[in-house]
């Protein structure tokens, strides 16, 4: 049984959020505050977060940032500001998906099914895979990354958009492509969300994100991976 611990200051949130995913099988952990939220992560099991980004100690973007570097916990934000500049600094902390408030809760429940399903991916290419003499290197059976010899913290999203594009060496894919393969077939947020996960993932593989070796942009269509490859 996957533990969901859910981090909103409204009470009627917290209450029906837990309601519904309790109703589809999940343990649930609620608290009000960014604090306790982290005390949780510490001390507990748990498997995915939802996080609200107005909290009345923390913001959430501050909570956020905490996990990640703790952890590579799938995090899904709740948010009252629907400007886009404030989805896209969510998800350039480390979110794996937002929704705006207010919500469907069976909308909800879908996505964390979907995140979970995605960050569960045990589909092997090989057991390591390395790039240009080991400066990149793809642990698929221990699901570890290193740069240059350094271990780098992915999010669940950047692991599977890295290891989707490791099985498709030099294939060009459109973005609606990206979106159904990587955040899966039944997402429904703005395409362009890919844009800001791969970003991500190009400022911590990358030697020179904004011109880089492995995952290049195609003007006009998408992206492909590149890379000399070397399997161990």
């Amino acid at each position: 049984m996957k533990t969901v611990l859910i981090v909103d200051d409204e009470e009627k949130i917290l209450e029906v959020v837990s309601s519904y995913l309790r109703n589809e099988g999940y343990r649930t952990i609620e608290t009000s505050t960014g604090q306790e939220a982290l005390q949780y992560i510490r001390k507990r099991h748990i498997d995915f977060v939802i996080l609200d980004l107005m909290l009345p100690d923390y913001s959430g973007e501050d909570i956020c940032q905490s996990i990640r570097q703790e952890t590579s916990l799938p995090i899904l934000m709740l948010t009252a500001k629907a400007k886009e500049t404030e989805r896209i600094k969510g998800l350039s902390l480390g979110a794996d998906d937002y929704m705006v408030k207010p919500f469907s809760p069976r909308e909800l429940v879908m996505r964390v099914k979907t995140i979970l399903r995605r960050s569960n991916d045990n589909d092997l290419l090989a057991e390591q895979i390395s790039y240009n003499q080991g400066e990149l290197i793809v642990n698929a059976k221990s699901k570890e990354v290193f740069s240059k010899g350094n271990s780098i913290s992915l999010t669940p999203i950047e692991y599977k958009a890295l290891l989707f594009f490791a099985r498709h060496p030099k294939r060009t894919f459109t973005r609606d492509e990206l979106v159904e393969k990587v955040l899966g077939y039944d997402y429904e947020g703005e395409t362009r969300t890919i844009d800001q996960h791969i970003k991500n993932l190009r400022q911590k593989i990358e030697n020179n994100p904004k011109e880089p070796r492995y995952i290049q942009t195609v003007f006009g269509m998408g992206y492909k991976f590149e890379g000399n490859r070397n399997e161990n």
